[in-house]
């Protein structure tokens, strides 16, 4: 018993503050704005675009694709309509009226990116991203990840294969992340919630409260339930002297 009530004691210590920790960024998260959180103010909704009269007719966007076309859409990219197509060697664009390939380069990934950025600051850097990291998480890469000027830091990600706003990222989401990888205790990938460290933890905290329990019980004696055993013991007495 000895040796479970030292192991209670230093193992509560120590799960102990794992608990505080678990507070603190749960308190956290829920006080920061979920707006900002969420980049949801930093883009604005899409301008209609007008579907430009003729198109190019889909044997031509067959030819133009040069591939076999799994799939194939007319979505507005910017000011212009494009023909997305989805071919075996990955999507292809190209312009929905001169069927020119159209390419997310640099510069035009920045003019995506200005045209969705729900603000007046200019961008700060473009750049592109050919490796996972906290913030690109499981997108599709490669991408451009595009910074503007705000107080926010509020970036963009979009898609390198069809300029599409993939992710919103500001400062205050990058505190929230760090609540997160907290909270969830992964601290690398920082999306993994049923890792090794947190079932540890986790069975941890079960023998904690097992543990507890059994100190708990043989912490009582019988003299701590007097008052109520003893009342009991004389209405019992007193009921057998009534009887012949």
């Amino acid at each position: 018993m000895f040796l479970i009530r030292t192991l209670h004691k230093w193992v509560g210590l120590i799960l102990g503050l794992q608990f505080i920790l678990w507070s603190f960024s749960g308190a956290m998260m829920a006080l920061l704005d979920s707006d900002k959180v969420s980049g949801a103010t930093s883009v604005r909704e899409s301008a209609a675009v007008v579907l430009p009269r003729p198109v190019l007719p889909l044997a031509q966007v067959t030819e133009r694709i040069g591939q076999p076309i799994t799939s194939l859409r007319l979505t507005p990219l910017g000011s212009v309509y494009v023909y997305q197509a989805a071919t075996p060697s990955g999507v292809r664009l190209i312009d929905a009226v001169t069927g020119a390939p159209v390419t997310i380069d640099a510069s035009r990934a920045s003019g995506l990116a200005s045209a969705a950025f729900n603000g007046a600051d200019p961008v700060a850097s473009v750049r592109r991203v050919t490796e996972g990291d906290v913030e690109t998480r499981k997108l599709p890469l490669p991408l451009w990840r595009v910074e503007f000027a705000d107080s926010e830091s509020t970036t963009l990600l979009l898609s390198e294969a069809t300029g599409e706003v993939l992710e919103r990222r500001t400062d205050t989401w990058r505190l929230w992340d760090i609540f997160w990888m907290i909270h969830i205790m992964d601290y690398t990938k920082r999306e993994n919630f049923n890792h090794p460290l947190i079932v540890t933890v986790g069975t941890g905290i079960l023998w904690l409260a097992l543990s507890g329990l059994i100190l708990l019980i043989r912490a009582f004696r019988p003299s701590d339930f007097s008052y109520v055993l003893d009342p009991l013991a004389r209405a019992r007495a007193a009921i057998a002297a009534r009887r012949p």
